[in-house]
């Protein structure tokens, strides 16, 4: 073990705004994600600032603790999966493939998820803090009725097998919606290595044809994608077009807490980025 992980998990707590918790149950999990969301931005600037992403534990924390920063699903699930290993929770990594146009599935380790058992006889739970816009909550990852949370109506259902093969995969749905396919067999952190090589150098990958640096807030998000700042409040959307590169650079260090020396390059245009 890291010897400096003690001192990096009240550095990591502390960089959320959360305590560290008296046993590591489904409340104070529920807590630690919530703070996590809005603390901690979804965000895909190293692939435009040249950055490279290494997908092991010491060097997600330094970016995420350290280096104050968000990152994408691989490094915030990654370096959450950390976070609640040490104070106590049993966790899984799992893989799982976005729907993305038309209910198309995304490339395999396409996305990362965690389940984590707490030591109070609920759950397992589904937690997600790398998704983007999506569960507030951890939701029940056994439960196959409508999940209620404060960004929507979520379930959980059987996903059909895909070539005869049945691994028991599973669609995670938001309002209907299918939002990516869980594979429940665990996973490592350098099985993930492949996926977050393709969305970071895959001209097919939405991750670099655009910027994107988002997070909750308590009413909604808040999202920078180039020079467009959107605040969501409920089913209000606000926009607001930023000019120069100081109005840039200073909106990520107001509303994301990123203090960053230069703005990233795209290197093409395209569509926004996925979620995930």
């Amino acid at each position: 073990m890291d010897p400096r992980l003690p001192q990096t998990v009240d550095s990591y707590l502390a960089r959320i705004g959360a305590i560290r918790p008296v046993r590591p149950d489904a409340a104070a999990l529920r807590e630690l994600q919530l703070r996590h969301l809005t603390a901690v931005p979804f965000e895909n600037l190293s692939i435009h600032l040249g950055e490279d992403i290494v997908l092991e534990e010491s060097a997600l924390l330094d970016k995420v603790v350290v280096g104050r920063r968000g990152g994408f699903c691989y490094e915030l699930n990654g370096a959450f999966a950390v976070l609640l290993r040490e104070l106590g929770f049993q966790v899984t990594l799992l893989q799982a493939r976005v729907h993305g146009d038309e209910g198309k599935l995304g490339i395999p380790y396409d996305h990362m998820a965690l389940r984590v058992v707490a030591d109070d006889g609920t759950g397992p739970w589904l937690a997600d803090v790398g998704f983007g816009d999506h569960a507030q909550h951890p939701l029940v990852l056994e439960d196959r009725t409508d999940q209620e949370d404060p960004r929507g109506t979520f379930r959980i259902r059987q996903a059909p097998a895909a070539g005869g093969d049945d691994y028991g995969d599973l669609d995670v749905l938001r309002d209907g919606a299918p939002q990516f396919r869980l594979d429940p067999r665990p996973r490592v952190l350098a099985d993930f290595r492949a996926g977050a090589w393709y969305h970071r150098t895959s001209p097919d990958s939405g991750f670099t044809r655009s910027t994107v640096c988002s997070r909750f807030t308590a009413a909604g998000r808040i999202t920078l994608s180039g020079r467009k700042l959107v605040t969501t409040v409920g089913a209000e959307r606000h926009e607001t077009p930023l000019g120069s590169d100081d109005e840039v650079l200073a909106a990520y260090r107001e509303h994301f807490g990123l203090r960053l020396d230069r703005l990233p390059t795209v290197r093409g245009d395209g569509p926004s980025a996925p979620n995930e």
